[in-house]
């Protein structure tokens, strides 16, 4: 059942982004970042920072997390009989590091056709601006996609430091979320983040992107998690939900999703980054 109120809806579609959204209780939050964190011990090679896309595939409560009935909900409300989860990333940022992620639109390479999708940003960690939360700038999603150039760059977070040009960044609004609470985006609206000049570390996860059941990939091949019975495309190829953490199965099954998805994101690329 859709959870988001028509005025929520109509704001959404009038500024391309709608924050905040209580998903998690501070507690459950709290429990998950913990989980996150246990992992992060255990699995150093697997989860490090150039190694951060996808990790609901081998890890089950990110798998329960992007299947939370309340993020479904409110992506009912946006997409057209949500059928997929393209792809996850978690985005960390540890204290007094130079990290960002430059200013873009989701879409830009991600191969599809069309927009029916909406990327859910949810928080595990206060974020705020001075942490580096994510930035939003209202009402670019209506103007479809702009001219990117490719800055990489030590410090960016994107693969390709795709960057949106003749952008003004003191138009974007700075969305604080407190954990728990998530950000719904379109994939044309302009967006990024700073650094991190606190000193806690800021962690959030971003399911990037649910898909309508008239999404099509445009190139490439997409391994993708269903989040319902509806029918989709039948070019996706459709992964399992994790039962264990970390097995070899899903490790594989991961390592085929990142190769394919990283097939897509440097597609005509210049540079090609490990990540």
């Amino acid at each position: 059942m859709p959870l988001l109120t028509d005025e929520q809806v109509s704001r959404y579609w009038s500024d391309g982004w709608l924050a905040p959204i209580d998903v998690l209780t501070t507690g459950e939050a709290s429990a998950i970042l913990a989980a996150l964190e246990e992992a992060e011990t255990r699995y150093p090679e697997d989860l490090h920072g150039g190694h951060r896309n996808n990790a609901h595939l081998v890890l089950p409560f990110l798998a329960d997390l992007a299947l939370h009935p309340t993020i479904l909900g409110c992506v009912a409300s946006l997409v057209d009989r949500p059928a997929a989860l393209l792809n996850s990333v978690l985005f960390i940022k540890d204290p007094g590091t130079t990290a960002y992620v430059s200013w873009h639109q989701d879409s830009t390479y991600m191969g599809f056709e069309g927009t029916d999708m909406v990327t859910a940003w949810l928080a595990l960690t206060p974020s705020t601006s001075d942490n580096g939360c994510v930035a939003m700038a209202p009402a670019t999603h209506l103007d479809g996609i702009r001219p990117h150039e490719d800055r990489y760059g030590p410090d960016n977070i994107l693969t390709r430091g795709q960057h949106v040009s003749d952008f003004d960044p003191d138009t974007a609004v700075d969305v604080v979320l407190q954990p728990g609470q998530m950000s719904l985006h379109h994939p044309h609206l302009i967006h990024g983040s700073r650094p991190n000049g606190s000193s806690a570390r800021r962690v959030g996860v971003a399911f990037q992107s649910y898909v309508g059941v008239d999404a099509h990939p445009e190139r490439g091949e997409h391994h993708v998690l269903a989040v319902g019975d509806a029918p989709m495309d039948p070019a996706f190829l459709v992964v399992p939900r994790p039962k264990f953490e970390m097995t070899a199965e899903g490790r594989a099954v991961r390592a085929s999703a990142n190769a394919a998805l990283s097939d897509v994101l440097y597609h005509d690329a210049t540079e090609r980054r490990s990540y």
